[in-house]
């Protein structure tokens, strides 16, 4: 095997598919990256069993070939060295022999054919949608996904594909995050209800990261492949499959309140800083502030016996009753960093019900936040 690459095409390849390589007893492989130069095309793979990256890298290849190194290593090195150079890649006698500029190197590595095999899943029917807004849309739920293995489905985020609707929610049971974005659908009649899992998500958000460096259209897609257990993701130039979390997804849809006794429209950064101010106040390991609705504003306040209290009152325009409501402050303020917007909008039917959070402009984006009962 032997191609030549830019530097900064080798070195964002590896960093793309080099994080999800993991230390295994039993099967040492799975800390390299497969390199493959095949087809005219080089491909950069890697995989934990659980999750699987592939990655189409620019370059010119010379001969054919394919060879594991391992991946914290050669993610270093070419890390190190100058970009904008050529960087030649050739394997000979069980090395990975680079060349850059004055650099040179070997990296003993192990023969491919020890790699496992990375299932496919094929790219016939999809869905797909904005890249830029599925990142988004990942970003405002993925923090409330449970991280507790109690229940396993709950380690994971919901996705509901709906004809060209596509919802995604997360819950932990104290707080619950949803949000509703559109979808393009090539062919698929049915609705689809499947369960990712976190890390997924997370290497799933770092790939696009990654990918942000990469000159590319402003309307750039991303596609999901779907069989009975698994998932594709495909965007660009890599291709990331991943096992389903098998169970039954909790019918959040009945915890979501259908009307509020009390609704407030307030100032979003306001409010943080308020909460923020009273958090400084609340009980240790409880957390606890609360919020009371009064005509037009609102009073953030916490008491507690070791520290003391504060309350701080923010102008607000709020429709119908006086209310209360004690909740947790760091997961409110979960809420508030992922709401768009100047102005939230929050919903309450009495202190013993969830508290909901919307945008002033609805844009399919939900979350409660459970009570403390006194």
């Amino acid at each position: 095997m032997r191609f030549i690459s830019l530097q900064e095409n080798l070195r964002r390849g590896l960093n793309i598919v080099g994080h999800v390589t993991t230390k295994n007893v039993n099967l040492p492989i799975l800390n390299n990256i497969l390199i493959k130069a095949e087809n005219g095309n080089i491909e950069l793979v890697s995989t934990n069993l659980e999750i699987g990256i592939s990655h189409q890298l620019r370059g010119k290849i010379e001969n054919d070939g394919q060879f594991t190194v391992d991946s914290k290593l050669i993610m270093e090195y070419v890390g190190l060295l100058s970009g904008g150079e050529k960087v030649k890649v050739e394997e000979k006698e069980g090395e990975l022999r680079i060349e850059c500029g004055s650099y040179k190197t070997k990296i003993k590595g192990e023969s491919a054919k020890e790699f496992p095999l990375i299932p496919t899943i094929p790219k016939i029917n999809f869905y797909s949608c904005k890249t830029e807004e599925l990142k988004k849309a990942l970003n405002s739920v993925i923090f409330a996904v449970s991280n507790s293995e109690n229940r396993v489905e709950l380690t994971g985020v919901f996705f509901y594909f709906n004809k060209n609707k596509l919802s995604l929610a997360a819950t932990d049971s104290y707080r619950l995050a949803e949000k509703e974005i559109e979808v393009k659908n090539s062919n698929l009649e049915e609705e689809y209800k499947i369960i990712v899992p976190a890390k997924t998500i997370q290497e799933l958000l770092r790939i696009l990261s990654n990918l942000e460096s990469i000159p590319s259209e402003d309307n750039q897609e991303t596609r999901f492949y779907l069989s009975e257990n698994q998932i594709l993701f495909t965007v660009d130039s890599v291709d990331l499959i991943s096992r389903l979390i098998n169970g039954h997804y909790p019918d959040y849809k009945q915890i979501i309140p259908a009307k509020s006794q009390t609704e407030a429209l307030v100032e979003r950064t306001e409010l943080i800083r308020a909460v923020k101010a009273a958090a400084l106040f609340s009980k240790t390991g409880i957390n606890d502030i609360t919020l009371q609705f009064i005509k037009d504003k609102i009073v953030v306040s916490a008491f507690s016996g070791a520290s003391g209290e504060s309350q701080a009152e923010i102008e607000a325009d709020i429709t119908g009753g006086d209310n209360e409501i004690t909740i947790n402050y760091r997961y409110l303020l979960d809420g508030l960093s992922n709401i768009d917007g100047d102005k939230v909008k929050i919903g309450v039917l009495n202190g013993g019900a969830p508290c909901l959070l919307k945008p002033e402009k609805e844009d399919g984006y939900l979350y409660i936040v459970m009570p403390i009962k006194q």
